[in-house]
């Protein structure tokens, strides 16, 4: 293995549930230190490519090499250079967030989980929660914490599924800030979503897929020049919705 070498190298990738094919031939790579955004409808497959890619399902056929190991071959050596966040919350509702995350620092085997999770809580605003019970938290501050977790011990490549659904906007902006903190430290992340803003502000290349392929793959400005050229014209623009919300609460977007 080599840096030269994509964090993430999937090739032919194929997984059907009965009758249905979900995955048929999927391919695409991820360079080290970068993040690449999957879209695609609901059932499209991207749920099921992340698992796969995770070691949480076992794929019908094609390769997947991720940070240089074999998901099928060197499952375990997978699984301890990445972190997951799916789509719901993965929090122990009995302990509190400070607990939660000491947890998994010390799973991880790091020096000084306490100060580990004291950063985390600050860079999610959840200080003031932190010795609450998780039970007790509303479902953004449970979404945020699990993203919190999924981010102890820095991990060579993180898995991002829907990461922020049920999130303010607040919360969105500061997850987005924390992802983009990662990737500049050279973290690689996969992201799927929902949202096209997410996409268009932090990835590097959006794949798409569609019926079980990957349609299109590339950097923003190359899937733009996929549509005829822009014609100029005159827009009085209003403020969005989400700049109102910012702006009322006091923050910036």
């Amino acid at each position: 293995m080599t840096v030269d070498h994509p964090a993430i190298r999937v090739r032919g990738l194929a997984k059907s549930y009965g009758t249905v094919e979900v995955l048929r031939g999927v391919d695409f790579d991820v360079a080290r230190g970068s993040i690449l955004a999957l879209l695609g409808a609901n059932g499209s497959g991207k749920t099921t490519t992340v698992r796969i890619l995770a070691t949480l399902l076992k794929a019908d056929a094609g390769t997947a090499v991720v940070n240089g190991f074999d998901v099928g071959a060197q499952a375990a050596e997978v699984r301890e250079s990445i972190s997951l966040t799916g789509q719901f919350a993965a929090v122990d509702g009995v302990l509190s967030g400070r607990e939660n995350l000491v947890l998994i620092a010390r799973l991880r085997h790091l020096d000084d989980p306490g100060a580990v999770a004291d950063g985390l809580l600050r860079r999610f605003s959840l200080t003031d929660a932190a010795a609450r019970r998780v039970s007790t938290y509303s479902g953004g501050m449970r979404r945020r914490l699990d993203i919190a977790m999924s981010l102890v011990g820095r991990p060579a490549v993180i898995f991002l599924d829907e990461p922020t659904a049920g999130l303010d906007p607040e919360g969105r902006i500061e997850v987005w800030r924390a992802v983009e903190e990662l990737v500049g430290g050279g973290v690689t992340v996969l992201l799927t979503t929902q949202y096209l803003d997410e996409a268009e502000r932090l990835a590097d290349r959006v794949a798409i897929l569609r019926e079980g392929r990957i349609v299109v793959n590339g950097t923003l400005d190359e899937l733009r020049r996929l549509l005829p050229p822009a014609t100029v014209e005159y827009v009085e623009k209003q403020p969005t919705l989400e700049e109102v919300f910012l702006a009322v609460v006091g923050r910036r977007a």
